[in-house]
């Protein structure tokens, strides 16, 4: 039986090559990354090609997603006609308009539409074992396939967006200046980490229970009110309008929409976006944790 290499043995080795050990550790931990990265660049690749040949279906979806925008720019009209026109919890009617327009844009980076059913649906059908047989990760095949979709996405509807602010072009009576955009573009960024990484959250649940389609329509309900899709959280009374913003769920609709219209400037934007980072990395390590503790009671069924 051949002996096995002892760890002196291989600083030996490594030494009688001519390289410090610490540098061989180090060039083999970069290479790693660098496959690592590899993979999951080609996955990216591949399903942005596959998403890409459904561009139809995007464009069309995306212009029946505006319609529901002329009945709120009616019922807003309507609102501020009977408050004589004047502001309500600092927003005009103009910037409330403006708003819900970006509220769409936030929803395009932070909505990830079927992750957490598909997570569910994966484990309980058994075809979680194909992350388990094959040397890639779920959610590092997830992150890389829904950012295809988002990158597809974006791309496919940027020309009906376009033409959609520029007909409501009124309604934004100034553009941000370059840093205040800059602040909006990483708030974009961060809610999709904190949107993809919370839906895969609740998407472990299906380690625990069989059937999650009932908590997952709760808390898509309960996500529309207090992420500020409806209408601004600074509608609400003081003390909710509080504790809905120090939640992580204000990131993926009503932050960045009032970073874009200078509602959030100075210290509070500085603050805002060191928060949702923070909760980014809690969703990270949550989504993760459930994963691998899921991974101890999961017992593979199905084809």
């Amino acid at each position: 039986m051949k002996p096995v290499a002892s760890p002196h043995d291989v600083d030996d080795a490594v030494e009688e090559r001519g390289r410090d050990p610490q540098e061989e550790v180090r060039s083999l931990t970069q290479s790693r990354i660098v496959r690592v990265a590899r993979k999951y660049g080609n996955i990216l690749r591949v399903s942005l090609i596959e998403r890409l040949t459904y561009r139809g279906d995007f464009f069309l979806s995306t212009i029946l997603r505006f319609l529901p925008m002329v009945t709120t720019i009616l019922l807003w009209q309507a609102i501020y006609a009977g408050a004589g026109e004047k502001p309500i919890a600092g927003f005009s009617l103009h910037e409330m308009i403006a708003y819900l327009l970006l509220v769409h844009i936030s929803r395009m980076f932070s909505s990830m539409p079927g992750l957490a059913a598909g997570i569910a649906r994966d484990i309980r059908d058994g075809q979680l074992k194909r992350y388990l047989l094959q040397p890639i990760e779920m959610l590092g095949y997830l992150v890389s396939y829904r950012g295809a979709h988002k990158i597809a996405y974006i791309a496919t509807s940027s020309l009906p967006y376009a033409l959609l602010f520029f007909l409501c072009r009124e309604y934004f009576d100034k553009l941000p200046d370059f840093l205040t955009l800059a602040a909006y573009l990483c708030s974009l960024l961060l809610a999709f980490v904190v949107g993809f990484f919370f839906e895969a959250s609740i998407g472990m649940v299906g380690f625990w229970f069989l059937e999650v389609t009932s908590l997952l329509y709760v808390v898509n309900t309960l996500n529309f009110f207090v992420s500020g899709q409806l209408f601004p959280l600074d509608l609400l009374p003081p003390f909710w309008a509080g504790v809905l913003k120090a939640m992580p769920f204000q990131y993926m609709a009503y932050f960045p929409a009032a970073v874009f219209l200078g509602k959030i400037q100075g210290a509070a934007l500085v603050r805002g976006l060191f928060a949702e980072l923070v909760w980014g990395l809690v969703f990270i390590a949550l989504a993760r944790w459930l994963y691998r503790v899921g991974l101890k009671r999961y017992s593979a069924f199905g084809g």
